[in-house]
């Protein structure tokens, strides 16, 4: 099948950018396009058609947005034009402003630095999918830690054929594995004209985000590489962004020191509200390019939301116009931040109630803790039983759910826990493992 003529042009402004970002997109990623045709007729005839307008497959009445009262009697404080229509499929565009200003400030080592504008998904996980669909040919390699979300591998290995190659997530003093790293990068880059690396911190399963320090080296290896002659795609899955409860901690994106560093490492950011606004089941997430281009970058990033949206245009057409009001109104709500310090305060409080309770040498003979520092999530490493046992033992003796990984690793979600539930939890755990023992 011939190539369509705006995909060639999209590609020839990539070119032009950054040579290196047109060779690190995959096949798909060179053929797609956003495409003009409806989406563009009606776009026109929102400007121009004063008489009538016929083109989008809506139903309106009394030149007003087709609606049920049952429905709209559920969604107070919105207009039916701002719940039940179609969204663009780049994402409404105050919100992806908005988003934007937001990455700004939270990341305050971004000024000076452009990045693209935002392109919303149906949150992370479609995200991921969108970036697996540009960016990773079968055979391409993902390279991520052992401790990892599973839906990773049905995503980029399962749907594209990719090979995830993974390096120990801890060295055996418990801290970031650096040297595994950075063998396991460049025995990969030995052989490859590129790599795609996933940073994913605050880390799910374990909780753990790197220090500034930590991520100043991982930064290190991954330029080293691009100097190698590599291209380097970096993809850091922020999910849990903002919820990190210690000092030596990095509390922006790895993305900010990744961005302007090397023609061949291009960063990829995903993150949304669904984790950092409790809004899960909105499904409201967003993808954002930084890149180092030798000439305005304004043209390049257009090109890749371009290619973005068609991708989301070509898998769901665009996420929920209802998720993405009610975020862009609660981000520009007067109580906002407020909100967003009360829910951290209960996070952290129950992140520090883990440590304490944890530090009760009873625990030491069953298990250890991995580090944890932020996000949702922490793991034992248990000593003497395996974890898929206990963990139906606890489910069925005790009313107890948590989430087994391999022999060893058993996850808990303090996200979901009431902070004066957590000893009695440790507690049954701990009976539960002397159980299996007996």
């Amino acid at each position: 099948m011939p190539m369509n003529p705006i995909a060639k042009e999209l590609n020839e402004i990539i070119r032009q950018g950054n040579e290196h970002i047109y060779e690190m997109l995959s096949d798909v990623g060179k053929n797609l396009f956003f495409p003009k045709g409806i989406l563009s007729q009606s776009a026109e005839a929102r400007e121009k058609a004063h008489k009538f307008n016929a083109t989008i497959g809506m139903a309106t009445e009394k030149g007003r947005t087709m609606y049920l009262p049952s429905v709209m009697t559920m969604v107070n404080g919105l207009e039916p034009e701002e719940a039940l229509t179609y969204a663009p499929s780049f994402g409404i565009m105050p919100l992806r402003q908005n988003w934007r200003e937001a990455i700004y400030k939270k990341n305050p080592s971004l000024k000076g630095k452009e990045i693209s504008l935002p392109v919303v998904t149906n949150a992370i996980t479609h995200g991921l999918s969108v970036i697996s669909d540009m960016w990773v040919d079968p055979g391409d390699t993902i390279i991520l830690p052992d401790k990892m979300w599973g839906n990773y591998n049905l995503i980029f290995a399962v749907r594209r054929g990719a090979k995830i190659v993974n390096y120990s997530l801890f060295d055996r003093q418990s801290r970031f594995d650096l040297k595994a790293l950075e063998a396991c990068v460049r025995s990969e880059a030995k052989n490859r004209e590129k790599i795609i690396v996933i940073l994913n911190f605050p880390n799910n399963p374990t909780g753990y985000t790197v220090s500034p320090k930590e991520a100043d080296s991982i930064v290190d290896i991954l330029i080293s590489v691009a100097e190698g002659g590599v291209n380097v795609l970096t993809v850091t899955d922020d999910a849990y962004f903002g919820l990190f409860y210690e000092e030596d901690v990095l509390i922006e994106s790895i993305f900010s020191r990744l961005i302007d560093r090397h023609s061949r490492l291009l960063a990829v950011k995903l993150d949304g509200g669904t984790k950092e606004n409790y809004i899960w089941g909105l499904r409201v997430g967003f993808i954002t390019y930084g890149i180092s281009s030798s000439t305005d970058s304004t043209g390049l990033y257009d090109a890749l939301e371009r290619k973005t949206a068609g991708a989301v245009r070509g898998s769901i057409s665009n996420a929920s116009h209802l998720g993405q009001e009610i975020l862009l109104k609660s981000l520009n709500s007067e109580s906002y931040e407020t909100e967003k310090q009360d829910k951290f305060r209960i996070m952290k409080d129950r992140a520090i109630e883990v440590k304490r309770v944890l530090s009760d040498a009873k625990y030491r003979r069953a298990w250890d803790a991995y580090p944890f520092n932020s996000g949702y999530f922490m793991c034992l490493k248990l000593k003497t039983v395996e974890a898929e046992r206990l963990r139906v033992h606890l489910l069925e003796k005790y009313g107890v759910g948590l989430i087994s990984l391999g022999k060893t690793d058993l996850r808990v979600a303090f996200s979901c826990l009431e902070k004066e539930d957590v000893q009695e939890l440790f507690d049954l755990v701990l009976q539960g493992v002397k159980d299996l023992e007996s």
